[in-house]
């Protein structure tokens, strides 16, 4: 295998409750790096939040059919009272990006219970696509927002995911995997780095052969960036402002308030160990030692109902409980959608920006995290990470041969 444009890496990987695979390494002699070190793991984020959300429909305080508005009533304005739980969980909830840009320091624990950030979510319109396609448009930051502001409205103990989290699943489960993190935790977070599009310019020039670092050569990235530009043009985050309030770049993400707020959906910080031992959890339907983190009832609501809809650079396949489903492809699949799915046939989870994974195998109880510094941001399906849920594929097919 060639070697990737790489900085620091984690690899962690369960199978039927046992760690068969735990790696992790530093290309610049990074000897603050450890396993025990913690990423921002962007979208990979998301499957976190579903599974806050899960755990609320097992204990029969939440439903997804059930409108937003049922449980916060203030949710209702601007048109946004039909919108469901499921619709949110979707990327169907018409509140793909925000218009105006939130203060990090407002994502603070104690700000969110002071409703800062629920008041604009309050006042904010639903607005959709205008091509008449479909109504699943990827709420890259917002879906956790939303969700956050929900989850501590339904929660009896008026917690937010973030104190969720530790308080019963990361902490019980001894998981890295952290949203908002404290400031006496701020020294183990291991900062990202995008790649420059210079350098992923020049390197999609070399053929494979001659040791490409990044996955895809230039006609193969430009092939997908046409395949996304159209949907653009419609895009309801065209012209939008920053996510956050003097937001310039990617690097953003670093800043320490940003890792201190609650962001679920993109600015969660874990280690591969952590993600791949709650993944492991979830791939045996919520249970882990003896102890039940999701109900059944919760476990299997979370995961039924996956609806395949178009989300601008593929199609995916949400569950109501918003998480995806990686399914087998024919040959009447378009490329784009083989590349999304196939090596991940069977998975549920997702994945974050510039390659992070944290993805469950049910079927063969596989828990998979893989959590890297150096962002690969042109490679939009993560197929450098998928590499790895391949081989453990293929190694339990070959297992049973």
């Amino acid at each position: 295998m060639r070697t990737m444009a790489e900085e620091n890496a984690q690899l962690c990987v369960y199978y039927k409750g046992e760690r068969v695979v735990d790696l992790w390494a530093s290309a610049t002699g990074d000897a603050e790096f450890s396993p025990d070190s913690i990423v921002n793991i962007f979208s990979s984020g998301k499957s976190l939040e579903a599974i806050a959300i899960g755990a609320l429909v097992g204990r029969g305080l939440l439903d997804y059919g059930a409108k937003i508005a049922d449980y916060w009533p203030e949710f209702s304005a601007n048109g946004k009272g039909e919108l469901t739980v499921a619709d949110l969980m979707r990327h169907e909830g018409g509140l793909a990006a925000f218009n105006t840009s939130i203060v990090p320091e407002d994502l603070y624990t104690e700000n969110l219970k002071q409703n800062k950030v629920g008041q604009i979510i309050e006042g904010h319109p639903a607005r959709f696509r205008t091509d008449g396609g479909s109504r699943r448009e990827y709420h890259a930051i917002t879906r956790g927002w939303i969700a956050n502001e929900l989850f501590r409205r339904v929660d009896p103990a008026g917690r937010t995911i973030g104190e969720f989290l530790r308080e019963e699943i990361s902490g019980p489960l001894e998981a890295d995997a952290i949203i908002g993190v404290k400031e006496a935790e701020l020294d183990r977070v291991s900062k990202v780095s995008p790649l420059g599009f210079v350098f992923q310019f020049l390197e999609s020039l070399k053929p494979k052969v001659l040791g490409r670092r990044i996955v895809h050569g230039f006609f193969q990235i430009l092939g997908r960036l046409l395949r996304i530009l159209p949907g653009m043009r419609h895009a309801t985050t065209r012209g939008a402002p920053a996510p956050y309030k003097g937001m310039r770049g990617i690097g953003f993400f670093n800043e320490r308030a940003v890792a201190m707020g609650e962001t679920p959906s993109a600015a969660a910080n874990c280690s591969a160990r952590g993600l791949a031992k709650i993944a492991a959890m979830m791939s045996a339907r919520g249970k882990w030692a003896g102890r039940e983190y999701l109900s059944e009832a919760g476990w299997a609501a979370a995961h039924a109902e996956p609806v395949a809809a178009d989300m601008g650079f593929a199609a995916t396949n949400f569950t109501q409980g918003g998480v995806n489903l990686f399914t087998e492809t024919t040959a009447s699949n378009t490329r784009l959608e083989r590349d999304f799915n196939v090596g991940r046939e069977g998975f549920y989870g997702w994945m974050g920006l510039g390659g992070s994974i944290f993805q469950w195998h049910p079927e063969h109880e596989i828990g998979f995290g893989f959590v890297p510094t150096s962002l690969h941001v042109l490679d939009l399906l993560n197929e450098r990470g998928k590499v790895y849920q391949a081989e453990v594929l293929r190694c339990i097919e070959n297992a049973k041969r």
